[in-house]
């Protein structure tokens, strides 16, 4: 086994609420109300799609709003990695993965563990580099048993529901979480940051039409049934968890460059994109104190070319401070 490479699912296609677009030149991610499921195979127009989206579109009118899924393994945090990830722009690179406590980074001297202080109390995340990032493997269909679909997201309304769902459906089932039919399901709400628009993002829920009673009995008759004909599901999660662990980063160099387009792109050619939380979290408005007060500076140095303007201090205290140290005196 090659050491450094991590073991993923094999994978037959992706799932996605979101594209990249071409606007003025620039590639952008672009928010959807509804999933799309595509092949692994890209052309200049994008992604082609599955020959599965146009079966499960046809079902529901046109609207892709929910996939019938299995899972792959018994344990959550195989089915969904979730960690902080910081990827170079510029060579699409992975740099630093880390959980909020520990994290792998690349340095001068190879490869280190270090402390992960999180992107809030993290240098190297300033901007926006650093942020939640999420993948999701499931089963869609019968065809491949092991063959899985991908979700990628860096919304953290996807990743926080998604891990939610799997650790309960994981509970009530007593350890069944890969036999029972499930449903990728996507939702919509607004909140005070998204200025009423509708942030899209991805639940895990039982199937259309099926009471939980049903979803858990479905369940414990598949397990009963894989054990039978001497399927091993914890020798398979412990593969897994083997294959994950062998390399540092999930992702690989091909892999990274799409990831880098779709989920990290340049803040500068991403302000006018529209936000789309469960397809890359991207917004229109920055998204740090440090991108506030960068786009402030920024616009204040448009109004008035000709005056400085301290980017941690509102109008009214830059006015202060030009003014007389006599005057501050007198007032004070």
């Amino acid at each position: 086994m090659l050491k450094g490479l991590a073991i993923t699912p094999p994978i037959l296609g992706r799932i996605t609420i979101g594209k990249v677009v071409e606007n003025h030149g620039k590639r952008l991610p672009q928010k959807d109300d509804q999933f799309t499921i595509t092949s692994q195979l890209q052309t200049r127009e994008g992604w082609l799609r599955h020959p599965l989206d146009e079966a499960l579109r046809s079902e529901q009118e046109g609207k892709l709003r929910r996939i019938p899924i299995r899972l792959l393994f018994n344990d959550p945090d195989l089915n969904l990695r979730a960690e902080y990830a910081l990827f170079d722009r510029q060579t699409a690179r992975p740099l630093c993965v880390g959980d909020g406590e520990q994290c792998k980074r690349r340095t001068r001297e190879g490869m280190e563990t270090l402390p992960c202080p999180a992107p809030d109390a993290c240098p190297l995340a300033q901007g926006g580099a650093c942020k939640p990032y999420g993948r999701l493997n499931v089963l869609i269909g019968d065809d491949d048993p092991l063959g899985s679909f991908i979700f990628r997201t860096t919304g953290f309304n996807s990743i926080r529901t998604l891990a939610a769902r799997l650790a309960y459906f994981k509970a009530i089932s007593g350890n069944r979480l890969a036999c029972m039919p499930l449903e990728l399901r996507l939702r919509g709400k607004s909140t005070r940051q998204s200025r009423g628009t509708p942030i899209f993002y991805v639940d895990i829920t039982q199937r259309e039409g099926w009471t939980l009673e049903e979803t858990l009995a479905e369940a414990q008759r598949l397990d009963e049934e894989r054990q039978q004909t001497g399927f091993d599901q914890k020798a398979l999660d412990r593969a897994a968890k083997a294959g994950f662990a062998n390399g540092a980063f999930e992702d690989s160099a091909e892999e990274s460059a799409d990831v880098v387009e779709e989920f990290y792109p340049d803040l500068t050619a991403a302000q006018d994109a529209p936000r789309a939380e469960g397809q890359g979290g991207t917004t229109s408005q920055p998204v740090t104190l440090a991108d506030k007060l960068q786009a402030k500076s920024q616009q204040q140095g448009k109004a008035a070319p000709n005056e400085p303007y301290n980017g941690e201090t509102n109008d009214s205290q830059n006015r202060e401070a030009q003014q007389s140290p006599a005057r501050q005196a007198k007032r004070a």
